[in-house]
This record gives C-alpha cells, sequence and structure tokens, in this order.
C-alpha cells in the first residue's frame, strides 16, 4: 500500500508538473500585442496614418484590409479620368463601364506601385488607369488601330487645307496633299466611318409620364404601309373613275395600274391603238379639268 500511494502521489505530482509547463509554455510563445501589425489595423487607424506609413504597412503584408483603403483613398482620380475620356466618346458608352475598367487599373497600379522611387502615387496611377480605359476601348473597336491612324491623318490634311482654302476640300485635293490617289482616299474615309451598335431598349427621352420612350417606340418601319396613304389613295382611284364608262375606266386601270401599253390595250377592248391613244387623251382633259380645284386634298401624308 505505501508503495502504491507513493507511486500515485508521483503520478499526480508529474501530471501537474507537465501541465504547468505546457502552460507556461503556451504563455511565453503568445506574442505580443503589435499595434502597427497590418492586421490589427482598422480602417479608422489607416486614416489617421501618414501614408508612407500606410504603404510600409502593404508592402509588409498586403491584406485586404489596408488594398480597399487605398482603393477607396484614390477612386476619385479614377472617376475624373472615366468622365474625362467619356466627354469625347458617342452617348452609348456607359460611364460607369469605364469607372469599373478604371478601377482594375487602380488595383494594378497599387500592386505595382515602389514608394522607394520617389513618384508620387498620384502620378504613377493616373497613366495607369487611362491606359487600361483606352486599352479596353481599343479592343472593343471593330476598326484596326492602323486604319485610325490613317483616317485621323486624312482628317488633319483636310482641316489644314480647310484654313487655307477657306472651303471644304475636295478628295482631289487631299489625295494631292496625300501624294496618294483619290481611290485610296475614299478607300481611308469609309474604312474609318464609325460603325456603332445601339441598343433598341436605350432611353430615346423622358415622356411627360413616368414610363420612358425607347428606340423600339420611336423607331420608324419601312416595310409596314400607311393606313392613311393607303385610304388616301383608295378615295383617289374611286373619284377618278367615278364618272367615266366602262370602257374609260378599263383604259386607267390596265394603263397606269396593270402597266400595259396602247397596242395591247386595244387588243382587250377590241379596238385599235389610235382609238385608244385619242381616249387617253381625252380622259386626262376631262380629269384635269376636274381635278384642278381640288389638289390640295391629295396633297402625299407625311409618315407618321
Amino acid at each position: 500500500m505505501p508503495i502504491a500511494r507513493e507511486t500515485a502521489q508521483f503520478s499526480h505530482d508529474l501530471g501537474t508538473t507537465v501541465a504547468h509547463t505546457i502552460k507556461t509554455s503556451r504563455r511565453r510563445s503568445r506574442p505580443t500585442p503589435d499595434h502597427t501589425a497590418p492586421d490589427a489595423v482598422d480602417s479608422a487607424t489607416l486614416a489617421t496614418m501618414p501614408i508612407e506609413d500606410v504603404w510600409s504597412l502593404f508592402h509588409q503584408d498586403p491584406t485586404q484590409q489596408i488594398r480597399n483603403f487605398l482603393v477607396e483613398r484614390w477612386h476619385h482620380l479614377v472617376v475624373y479620368q472615366a468622365h474625362r475620356i467619356h466627354k469625347r466618346l458617342p452617348s452609348q458608352v456607359d460611364v460607369n463601364d469605364l469607372i469599373s475598367i478604371g478601377g482594375m487599373g487602380l488595383m494594378e497600379a497599387i500592386e505595382l506601385f515602389n514608394p522607394a522611387r520617389g513618384i508620387k502615387f498620384e502620378t504613377y496611377c493616373v497613366g495607369r488607369i487611362r491606359g487600361a480605359i483606352l486599352d479596353e476601348l481599343r479592343s472593343m473597336d471593330w476598326v484596326p488601330r492602323l486604319v485610325r491612324q490613317r483616317s485621323a491623318k486624312v482628317e488633319k490634311i483636310r482641316q489644314r487645307l480647310e484654313t487655307v482654302l477657306g472651303r471644304n476640300p475636295t478628295e482631289a485635293e487631299i489625295s494631292e496633299a496625300l501624294g496618294v490617289d483619290a481611290e485610296e482616299v475614299k478607300k481611308i474615309i469609309r474604312d474609318g466611318s464609325a460603325v456603332t451598335i445601339n441598343s433598341l431598349n436605350r432611353q430615346r427621352y423622358q415622356s411627360d409620364g413616368s414610363r420612358e420612350v425607347c428606340e423600339l417606340d420611336v423607331l420608324q418601319d419601312s416595310t409596314q404601309a400607311n393606313p392613311i396613304t393607303e385610304i388616301q389613295g383608295r378615295d383617289l382611284k374611286e373619284l377618278i373613275t367615278k364618272g367615266l364608262s366602262r370602257a374609260e375606266r378599263l383604259i386607267v386601270v390596265l394603263y397606269y395600274y396593270e402597266q400595259m401599253t396602247m397596242k395591247e390595250i386595244g387588243a382587250t377592248l377590241d379596238l385599235s391603238e389610235s382609238r385608244v391613244s385619242q381616249l387617253h387623251s381625252l380622259i386626262l382633259a376631262r380629269l384635269k379639268a376636274q381635278m384642278q380645284h381640288r389638289e390640295r386634298e391629295f396633297e402625299p401624308v407625311a409618315p407618321y
């Protein structure tokens, strides 16, 4: 029994010692709080720190929190450059798309910026932002860059000649100034012509009500007949043929609507060609006398 009791006491003391040792080891290995560690710095603290210290923290440990802080700090440069470029673009280009693309250029500039070079970040990132936007616009352009350059050269010469001559220069004068033939100038102008795609759901203008008027609502369909024009033509036809005999009505219909010749009409009505021509002249004279005071009634209706 004494041996067993001594063994149990030894085991208890050993377990207590091991537990105390592990606990002490963990306490010693736990790092002391460091307020300058990147993970311990919140957005409010970053805002009060000098920007040089923020860049130093970011290069030590590029956390997402510091990266977001830097993006938010210089996001106004992205908005400014996007609106500046958007002024020279067609209206169908959305400025928000340019801002999104410029934001990607800003994030790339943050990753590649090195403060040790002695360059201000604003100066460095503006080029990256503009480059990202312009590269995206070039990738969306259907016209190759070489064609754009040649078109710009032609436009520059055209403006110079317009200033010298005081009028719009001809293609022959532009071709002479360029040193190429006129057909080549036509090809350059044709290839450099702007080709754009517009959405039919794009807003055309704001109506008086709450509904927006889109391009599709005001698009004219030239393949559809104008019902007003059809009714007007039918009424005119009835008015013209109303006072004519059967033979005279057939002559008018066959000649003007069926596009038949005088000889073919004479064969159809069993009349000579000269008789058909005589009747036709008499019909025109009588109709002209009847309609000369009603010309305004048959003016073409403007498309709606």
